[in-house]
């Protein structure tokens, strides 16, 4: 073993031919024997085998070799018997290629098996017999067995030895196929007398080294005269034969003749046994010398049969022949396809000319029927190209796309050119691998979507839906809501989107009257990397419900004072008296208004116009008609449910002004009752039970401090002049007047005994009135009785320094709503009024104190200018009454209301202007005293009593 691995590497070569790496090694090697480095030889790099997933291939057969990928070496895996790979075929070659993956590449590899001396001579019988005539004549020739020696070359059969060489010599003759011809001559006569038989051993030697041999023995038996022999009329035969021809088919016939006659004539043919599947392929008759097939004749395993037939007569002479048969090839064989390589995926975005399958075809006929060419279908985009002999690549013609076809089964057709043409086909299938290469796409350009308003929040409104034509992860879509603003408000605030489903949610409950609309955009966003996104415009509209009820505008309903319209009793049928306004923010039908007439003190009077909502009167205004009319108009929209509003309309039919008063003087208010009124009162009691023992006392105390200082003041000589502060109505912004009218009055004190007379305004359609502001004309009833008790508990307080005004700000003629009213004031009968000393005009010094002669002179110039001013002042023009007039103050309290504003119960003092009081003051120091007459206590004025005022006397009085 060790001289055949010296041998070895002695005689390994390595050579490139192309591309193609070829190795010279002896056979028999055993295995992980190292053949060569096949990295090295082919300049390849030891990473670019481990990347390409190297390996040897065969093609089917028995893997002789392996690659070693850590070193690059290919070993022997399987002992190689050059004899049985190859037979007689020489040189013996086996072939394989190494396969190269990412990129696919190949590489041509041939090793051929030299021949050792592994196999001796041997003959297919152990011995040979031979009946020889003694009458042989020298030269007589005998064939013997030629020798098998499965080596080849040096190896092989080298030369023959015969022994004993008394009566024979071996001569041997070169044949046409290269083998040689043994034959036995006769060299000296045989005498069967002396000799009857003997043996010989006929010895085969090869030349290798060592040298090995192989024997047979032969047997010779000496008969009597036979002196010719048989002779072939052909030295050699050919014929041929059509591969697959059936069993029992003639091949040929030979024929040889023998001069001798009777016994020695007859002839006997056989074929030699030398190669042993010829006689398996081949029969010949012994007797006619027909040859006829008995075997399979398969041309891709032997195309030429040679054999030797011999001729023996019935002496033991014999000659033999050479017969050769061609085959005829046959287009028997379907090409055959094998994978050496291939992919199952492709990325969708792969190159053009990207290789996805490595083919190798054989066809093992001959000539045309060997010639294969391949196709494929040319609906696919792909493409077969070849590369080495007998190896095909498929390619990609054009770029591919997932979404087109996700799948291609590329059928690979090759066909021979024989006759007729043979063809075989497989079936690739290549899987389209995606790529994110597609965006999603919405099934609308923009969304449009209603919800009605007042939705419950998380209310699903809508569901946006997007495709993406790629698969899995790369078609996996989320929704999500691009970051903008609706009015400065993140749309988040609004709605929000399930990241899965698209479905969009409120996330707020809608007002319809707030936002009729909205827009935002929608992103749909695939999984890929990098992901692909498209948008999309989502419109929300808002549906209008029926859920404001309407908003009555005008008449306005105020709590404090009532609003009137006026209608003269000379009025006409269809007389207008007012009208109704009202508004509903709702929409649609939701705000179709309609105005009914829900209950009035006189139906027959009045009507409703049910969509103007103006009240007309339907008939002539009577003397018999109430003054007072009360009309509940409501107000409804065209909803579902409808939604209704109610407003009190009060209406005053008379012609007159003061009538208007004494219907309206005692109207009662409406009032309102709530629920928790239980409650209110009892808390109520319990507070007023815990105040009243406490106030007790100081309720003792004040009275008898005002006891006091009411004495003080009745023993003066100042004349009283009744003062009521001011009670303005409520009439801001809520009356139909433009402006604020008040009127200012100044009587005397025996105008009190009769009716005060109204000039009447352009338009007596409003009567603007408090309702508490009637006990004012009798307020002044009880005032004289008041004054005159010396027990009298009403005081004022002295006054207090914070509390000022500025002279925009004081009532009366000074004040802004001197230019549009007058204020009831009353002076005593002679028209002198009183008024406080300097320190009361100044502010300073504790009020009242007794007055003084300057200051009564100063009171009666006062009063007698303001009397004059507010004459100036009354005249046409004057539309509604608002008493100012308030019974809590007595006739004692009457500073001078233009210098001073005196609060109730307070030591504030209000004063307009400082320097203005400190002059006022100083002018009344200097004044000469007054008349006696002027200093006399002054009579308190009566209130006359009106009819008001009867009516509220008798109520009291019954109460």
């Amino acid at each position: 073993m060790k001289r055949q691995v010296l041998s070895f590497l002695s005689m390994l070569c390595v050579s490139y031919t192309l591309g193609q790496v070829s190795y010279i090694i002896p056979e028999e090697m055993p295995k992980g024997s190292v053949l060569g480095n096949i990295a090295l030889d082919l300049g390849l790099d030891l990473k670019r085998l481990k990347s390409g997933i190297a390996r040897v291939y065969t093609g089917g057969s028995i893997d002789y070799i392996r690659l070693n990928k850590e070193s690059g070496v290919l070993v022997v895996q399987e002992k190689m018997d050059r004899e049985a790979l190859c037979g007689e075929k020489t040189p013996c070659a086996l072939h394989f290629q190494l396969i190269l993956e990412n990129p696919m590449e190949l590489f041509r590899v041939a090793v051929e098996i030299t021949d050792i001396n592994d196999n001796s001579p041997s003959f297919t019988s152990a011995e040979k017999r031979f009946e020889i005539s003694e009458s042989a004549a020298i030269g007589s020739k005998f064939i013997l067995e030629k020798a098998m020696d499965s080596d080849i070359g040096m190896n092989g059969l080298q030369e023959y030895a015969l022994s004993p060489t008394d009566h024979f010599v071996l001569k041997l003759q070169n044949q046409a196929d290269g083998s040689k011809k043994v034959e036995m001559v006769l060299q000296k006569p045989l005498d069967r007398e002396k000799q009857e038989s003997m043996t010989l051993l006929l010895t085969a030697l090869d030349g290798g080294e060592p040298q090995m041999s192989g024997t047979m023995q032969i047997f010779v038996t000496v008969l009597d005269v036979n002196d010719n022999a048989p002779t072939f009329d052909k030295a050699l035969y050919r014929a041929k034969i059509s591969e697959n021809s059936p069993k029992g088919v003639s091949v040929t016939t030979v024929k040889a003749f023998d001069k001798d006659t009777g016994p020695n004539q007859e002839l006997s043919y056989l074929i030699s046994p030398s190669k042993h599947h010829l006689t398996e392929m081949f029969t010949i008759d012994p007797k006619t010398g027909e040859i006829t097939l008995t075997g399979e004749i398969d041309y891709e395993k032997s195309a030429i049969y040679q054999m030797d037939i011999e001729a023996v007569d019935s002496g033991g002479l014999s000659d033999s022949t050479k017969l050769i048969v061609d085959v005829i090839d046959v287009n028997d064989n379907f090409p055959q396809i094998n994978i050496v390589s291939k992919s199952d995926n492709l990325l969708e975005d792969a190159p053009k000319s990207t290789v996805i399958a490595m083919l190798s075809i054989n066809d093992p006929d001959s000539e045309n029927s060997g010639k294969v060419g391949c196709y494929i279908d040319d609906t696919v985009p792909f493409k077969i190209e070849t590369t080495l002999n007998g190896f095909y690549t498929l390619v990609t013609e054009v770029s591919l796309d997932r979404e087109i076809s996700p799948k291609y089964n590329i059928t690979v057709t090759c066909s021979d050119e024989g006759v007729p043409p043979l063809s075989s086909s497989i079936t690739l299938t290549l899987q389209i691998s995606d790529v994110n290469d597609n965006a999603p796409v919405f099934e609308r350009s923009s969304y449009e979507a209603y919800i009605l308003e007042n939705n419950t929040p998380g209310l699903s409104i809508f569901t946006v839906k997007a495709a993406d034509a790629d698969c899995n992860q790369n078609a996996r879509v989320s929704y999500i809501l691009e970051d903008t603003s609706i009015n400065g408000v993140p749309v988040s605030s609004y709605v929000s989107i399930s990241a899965d489903s698209g479905v969009i949610h409120a996330v707020r409950s809608f007002d319809y009257e707030q936002i009729k609309d909205f827009q935002f955009s929608v992103k749909a966003q695939d999984g890929g990397s990098p992901p692909l996104s498209s948008n999309v415009t989502v419109k929300i509209l808002i549906q209008d419900q029926n859920d404001n009820p309407p908003q009555v505008l005008y008449p306005v309903q105020t709590g404090g004072s009532m609003v009137a319209e006026m209608v003269p009793r000379s009025a006409d049928v269809g007389y207008l008296v007012t009208k109704v306004v009202a508004v509903d923010v709702d929409s649609g039908q939701n705000a179709w208004l309609s105005y009914k007439l829900q209950k009035a003190t006189d139906r027959a009077l009045f009507e409703v116009g049910l969509q103007n909502g103006e009240i007309r009167t339907i008939r002539q205004v009577t003397d018999k008609d109430a003054v007072k009319q009360r009309l509940t108009v409501i107000v409804e929209d065209n909803g579902q449910p409808s939604r209704s509003a109610t407003v009190i309309v009060n209406v005053a039919v008379a012609d007159s002004f003061p009538e208007v008063m004494s219907e309206f003087s005692d109207f009662p208010h409406d009032k309102e009752y709530n629920d928790n009124l239980t409650f209110y009162l009892v808390l109520a009691l319990a507070v007023v039970s815990f105040l009243f023992i406490t106030c007790l006392v100081v309720i003792i105390s004040v009275k008898i401090y005002r006891w006091r200082q009411s004495r003080i003041l009745y023993q003066s000589n100042l004349p009283v002049i009744p003062y009521y502060p001011p009670r303005y109505s409520d009439t801001l912004g809520t009356g139909t007047l433009p402006h604020v009218y008040n009127y200012e009055v100044c009587r005397t004190t025996d105008s009190r005994k009769s009716n005060s007379m109204f000039a009447r305004a352009g338009n007596q359609n409003l009567l603007i009135m408090d309702p508490s502001s009637a006990g004012t004309m009798e307020r002044t009833q009880s005032e004289k009785s008041i004054l005159d008790e010396p027990d009298s508990p009403l005081e004022q307080k002295p006054p207090n320094n914070d509390w000022r005004f500025t002279q925009g700000q004081r009532p009366g003629p000074s004040g802004p709503h001197m230019p549009y009213g007058t204020h009831i004031r009353w002076t005593p009968k002679n028209g002198t009024r009183a008024t406080g000393g300097p320190e009361v005009a100044m502010g300073t010094g504790p009020w009242p104190q007794p007055p003084t002669e300057a200051e009564q002179l100063q009171a009666l110039m006062a009063a007698a200018n303001e009397v004059s001013e507010a004459t100036a002042t009354l005249g046409p023009g004057t539309m509604g009454l608002s008493t100012r007039y308030s019974p809590q103050f007595t006739l004692q309290h009457v500073p001078d209301y233009r210098q001073n504003v005196y609060i109730p119960g307070s030591t504030a003092t209000l004063t307009s202007n400082p320097q203005q009081q400190q002059a006022t003051a100083q002018q009344a120091t200097q004044q000469a005293l007054p008349p006696p007459q002027a200093s006399a206590q002054a009579e308190p004025p009566k209130a006359a009593q009106t009819p008001a005022s009867k009516k509220k006397s008798t109520k009291k009085e019954k109460k």
